[in-house]
């Protein structure tokens, strides 16, 4: 398979590793890609560092919102501006191993899946090594529901799929929402059980804001399932239990 795969990458106040970022996908041993970067800070002090750290590279283009619209919101633009037939994410302190994509594409191409996602080492700031997370497959919002264990810099998903779905308006557990929404639209989630993916925990991210995450938990209860309280309540002491436990 040769087809164009978009790399969609919002970028807020990381310039600590954007570059290391960077490197990992215009290093990639699959080289059919386009690089969208989703500027989200209204301050632009970073814009120029990053424009000169990507002039070379004409595979690469860079999307400025107006004003800060959070991550998953600009992932949104950069679906919408997408070419692809599929569609990667990537954080911008996250790394990829060099043959993640070739890896992944090959195998979407040779299974006909439709959205996947891989196995992924968590490291701490300076990329020493944490824990492990293994991919599994997903078949139905049960299977997914307790415990959000998709890594988003690990997925890959045919465009065509989208349709209207898209990362809500939260700060947290967007994701979560958006696979929960192709799992009830009956797509299975097929993993790929290598470790392709280096998931950056850094102390100032909002994945570590404990207050941020309970909120935005019970609102993927509430609000995008459509749970009453106590329903909510009860996944979201499902989720904070499987989250601690990990």
């Amino acid at each position: 398979m040769n087809e164009l795969v978009s790399v969609i990458i919002p970028y807020y106040k990381k310039k600590k590793f954007i570059l290391e970022s960077l490197n990992s996908i215009l290093f990639q041993k699959y080289n059919n890609l386009e690089i969208l970067i989703i500027y989200d800070d209204e301050n632009m002090s970073d814009l120029e560092y990053i424009r000169k750290i990507i002039a070379q590279d004409k595979r690469i283009r860079i999307i400025i919102n107006n004003s800060n619209l959070g991550a998953g919101l600009s992932r949104n633009i950069g679906i919408q501006e997408a070419k692809g037939t599929y569609v990667a994410f990537i954080d911008s302190d996250d790394i990829w191993h060099e043959d993640k994509i070739k890896n992944q594409i090959d195998f979407m191409g040779k299974n006909n899946f439709l959205f996947t996602h891989t196995s992924y080492s968590i490291v701490d700031e300076k990329k020493n090594f944490l824990e492990k997370r293994e991919a599994r497959n997903f078949y139905k919002v049960d299977d997914l529901i307790k415990s959000c264990d998709i890594g988003l810099s690990t997925v890959m998903i045919k465009k065509s799929i989208f349709g209207s779905k898209i990362f809500p308006n939260l700060k947290t557990k967007e994701d979560f929402v958006l696979w929960l929404n192709f799992l009830k639209e009956g797509h299975t989630i097929n993993g790929l059980s290598k470790d392709l993916t280096y998931w950056r925990k850094t102390s100032d991210s909002l994945s570590s804001n404990s207050i941020q995450k309970l909120y935005d938990g019970f609102l993927v209860y509430n609000k995008f399932m459509k749970f009453n309280f106590f329903k909510s309540l009860y996944y979201l002491i499902l989720l904070s239990f499987n989250y601690l436990r990990k």
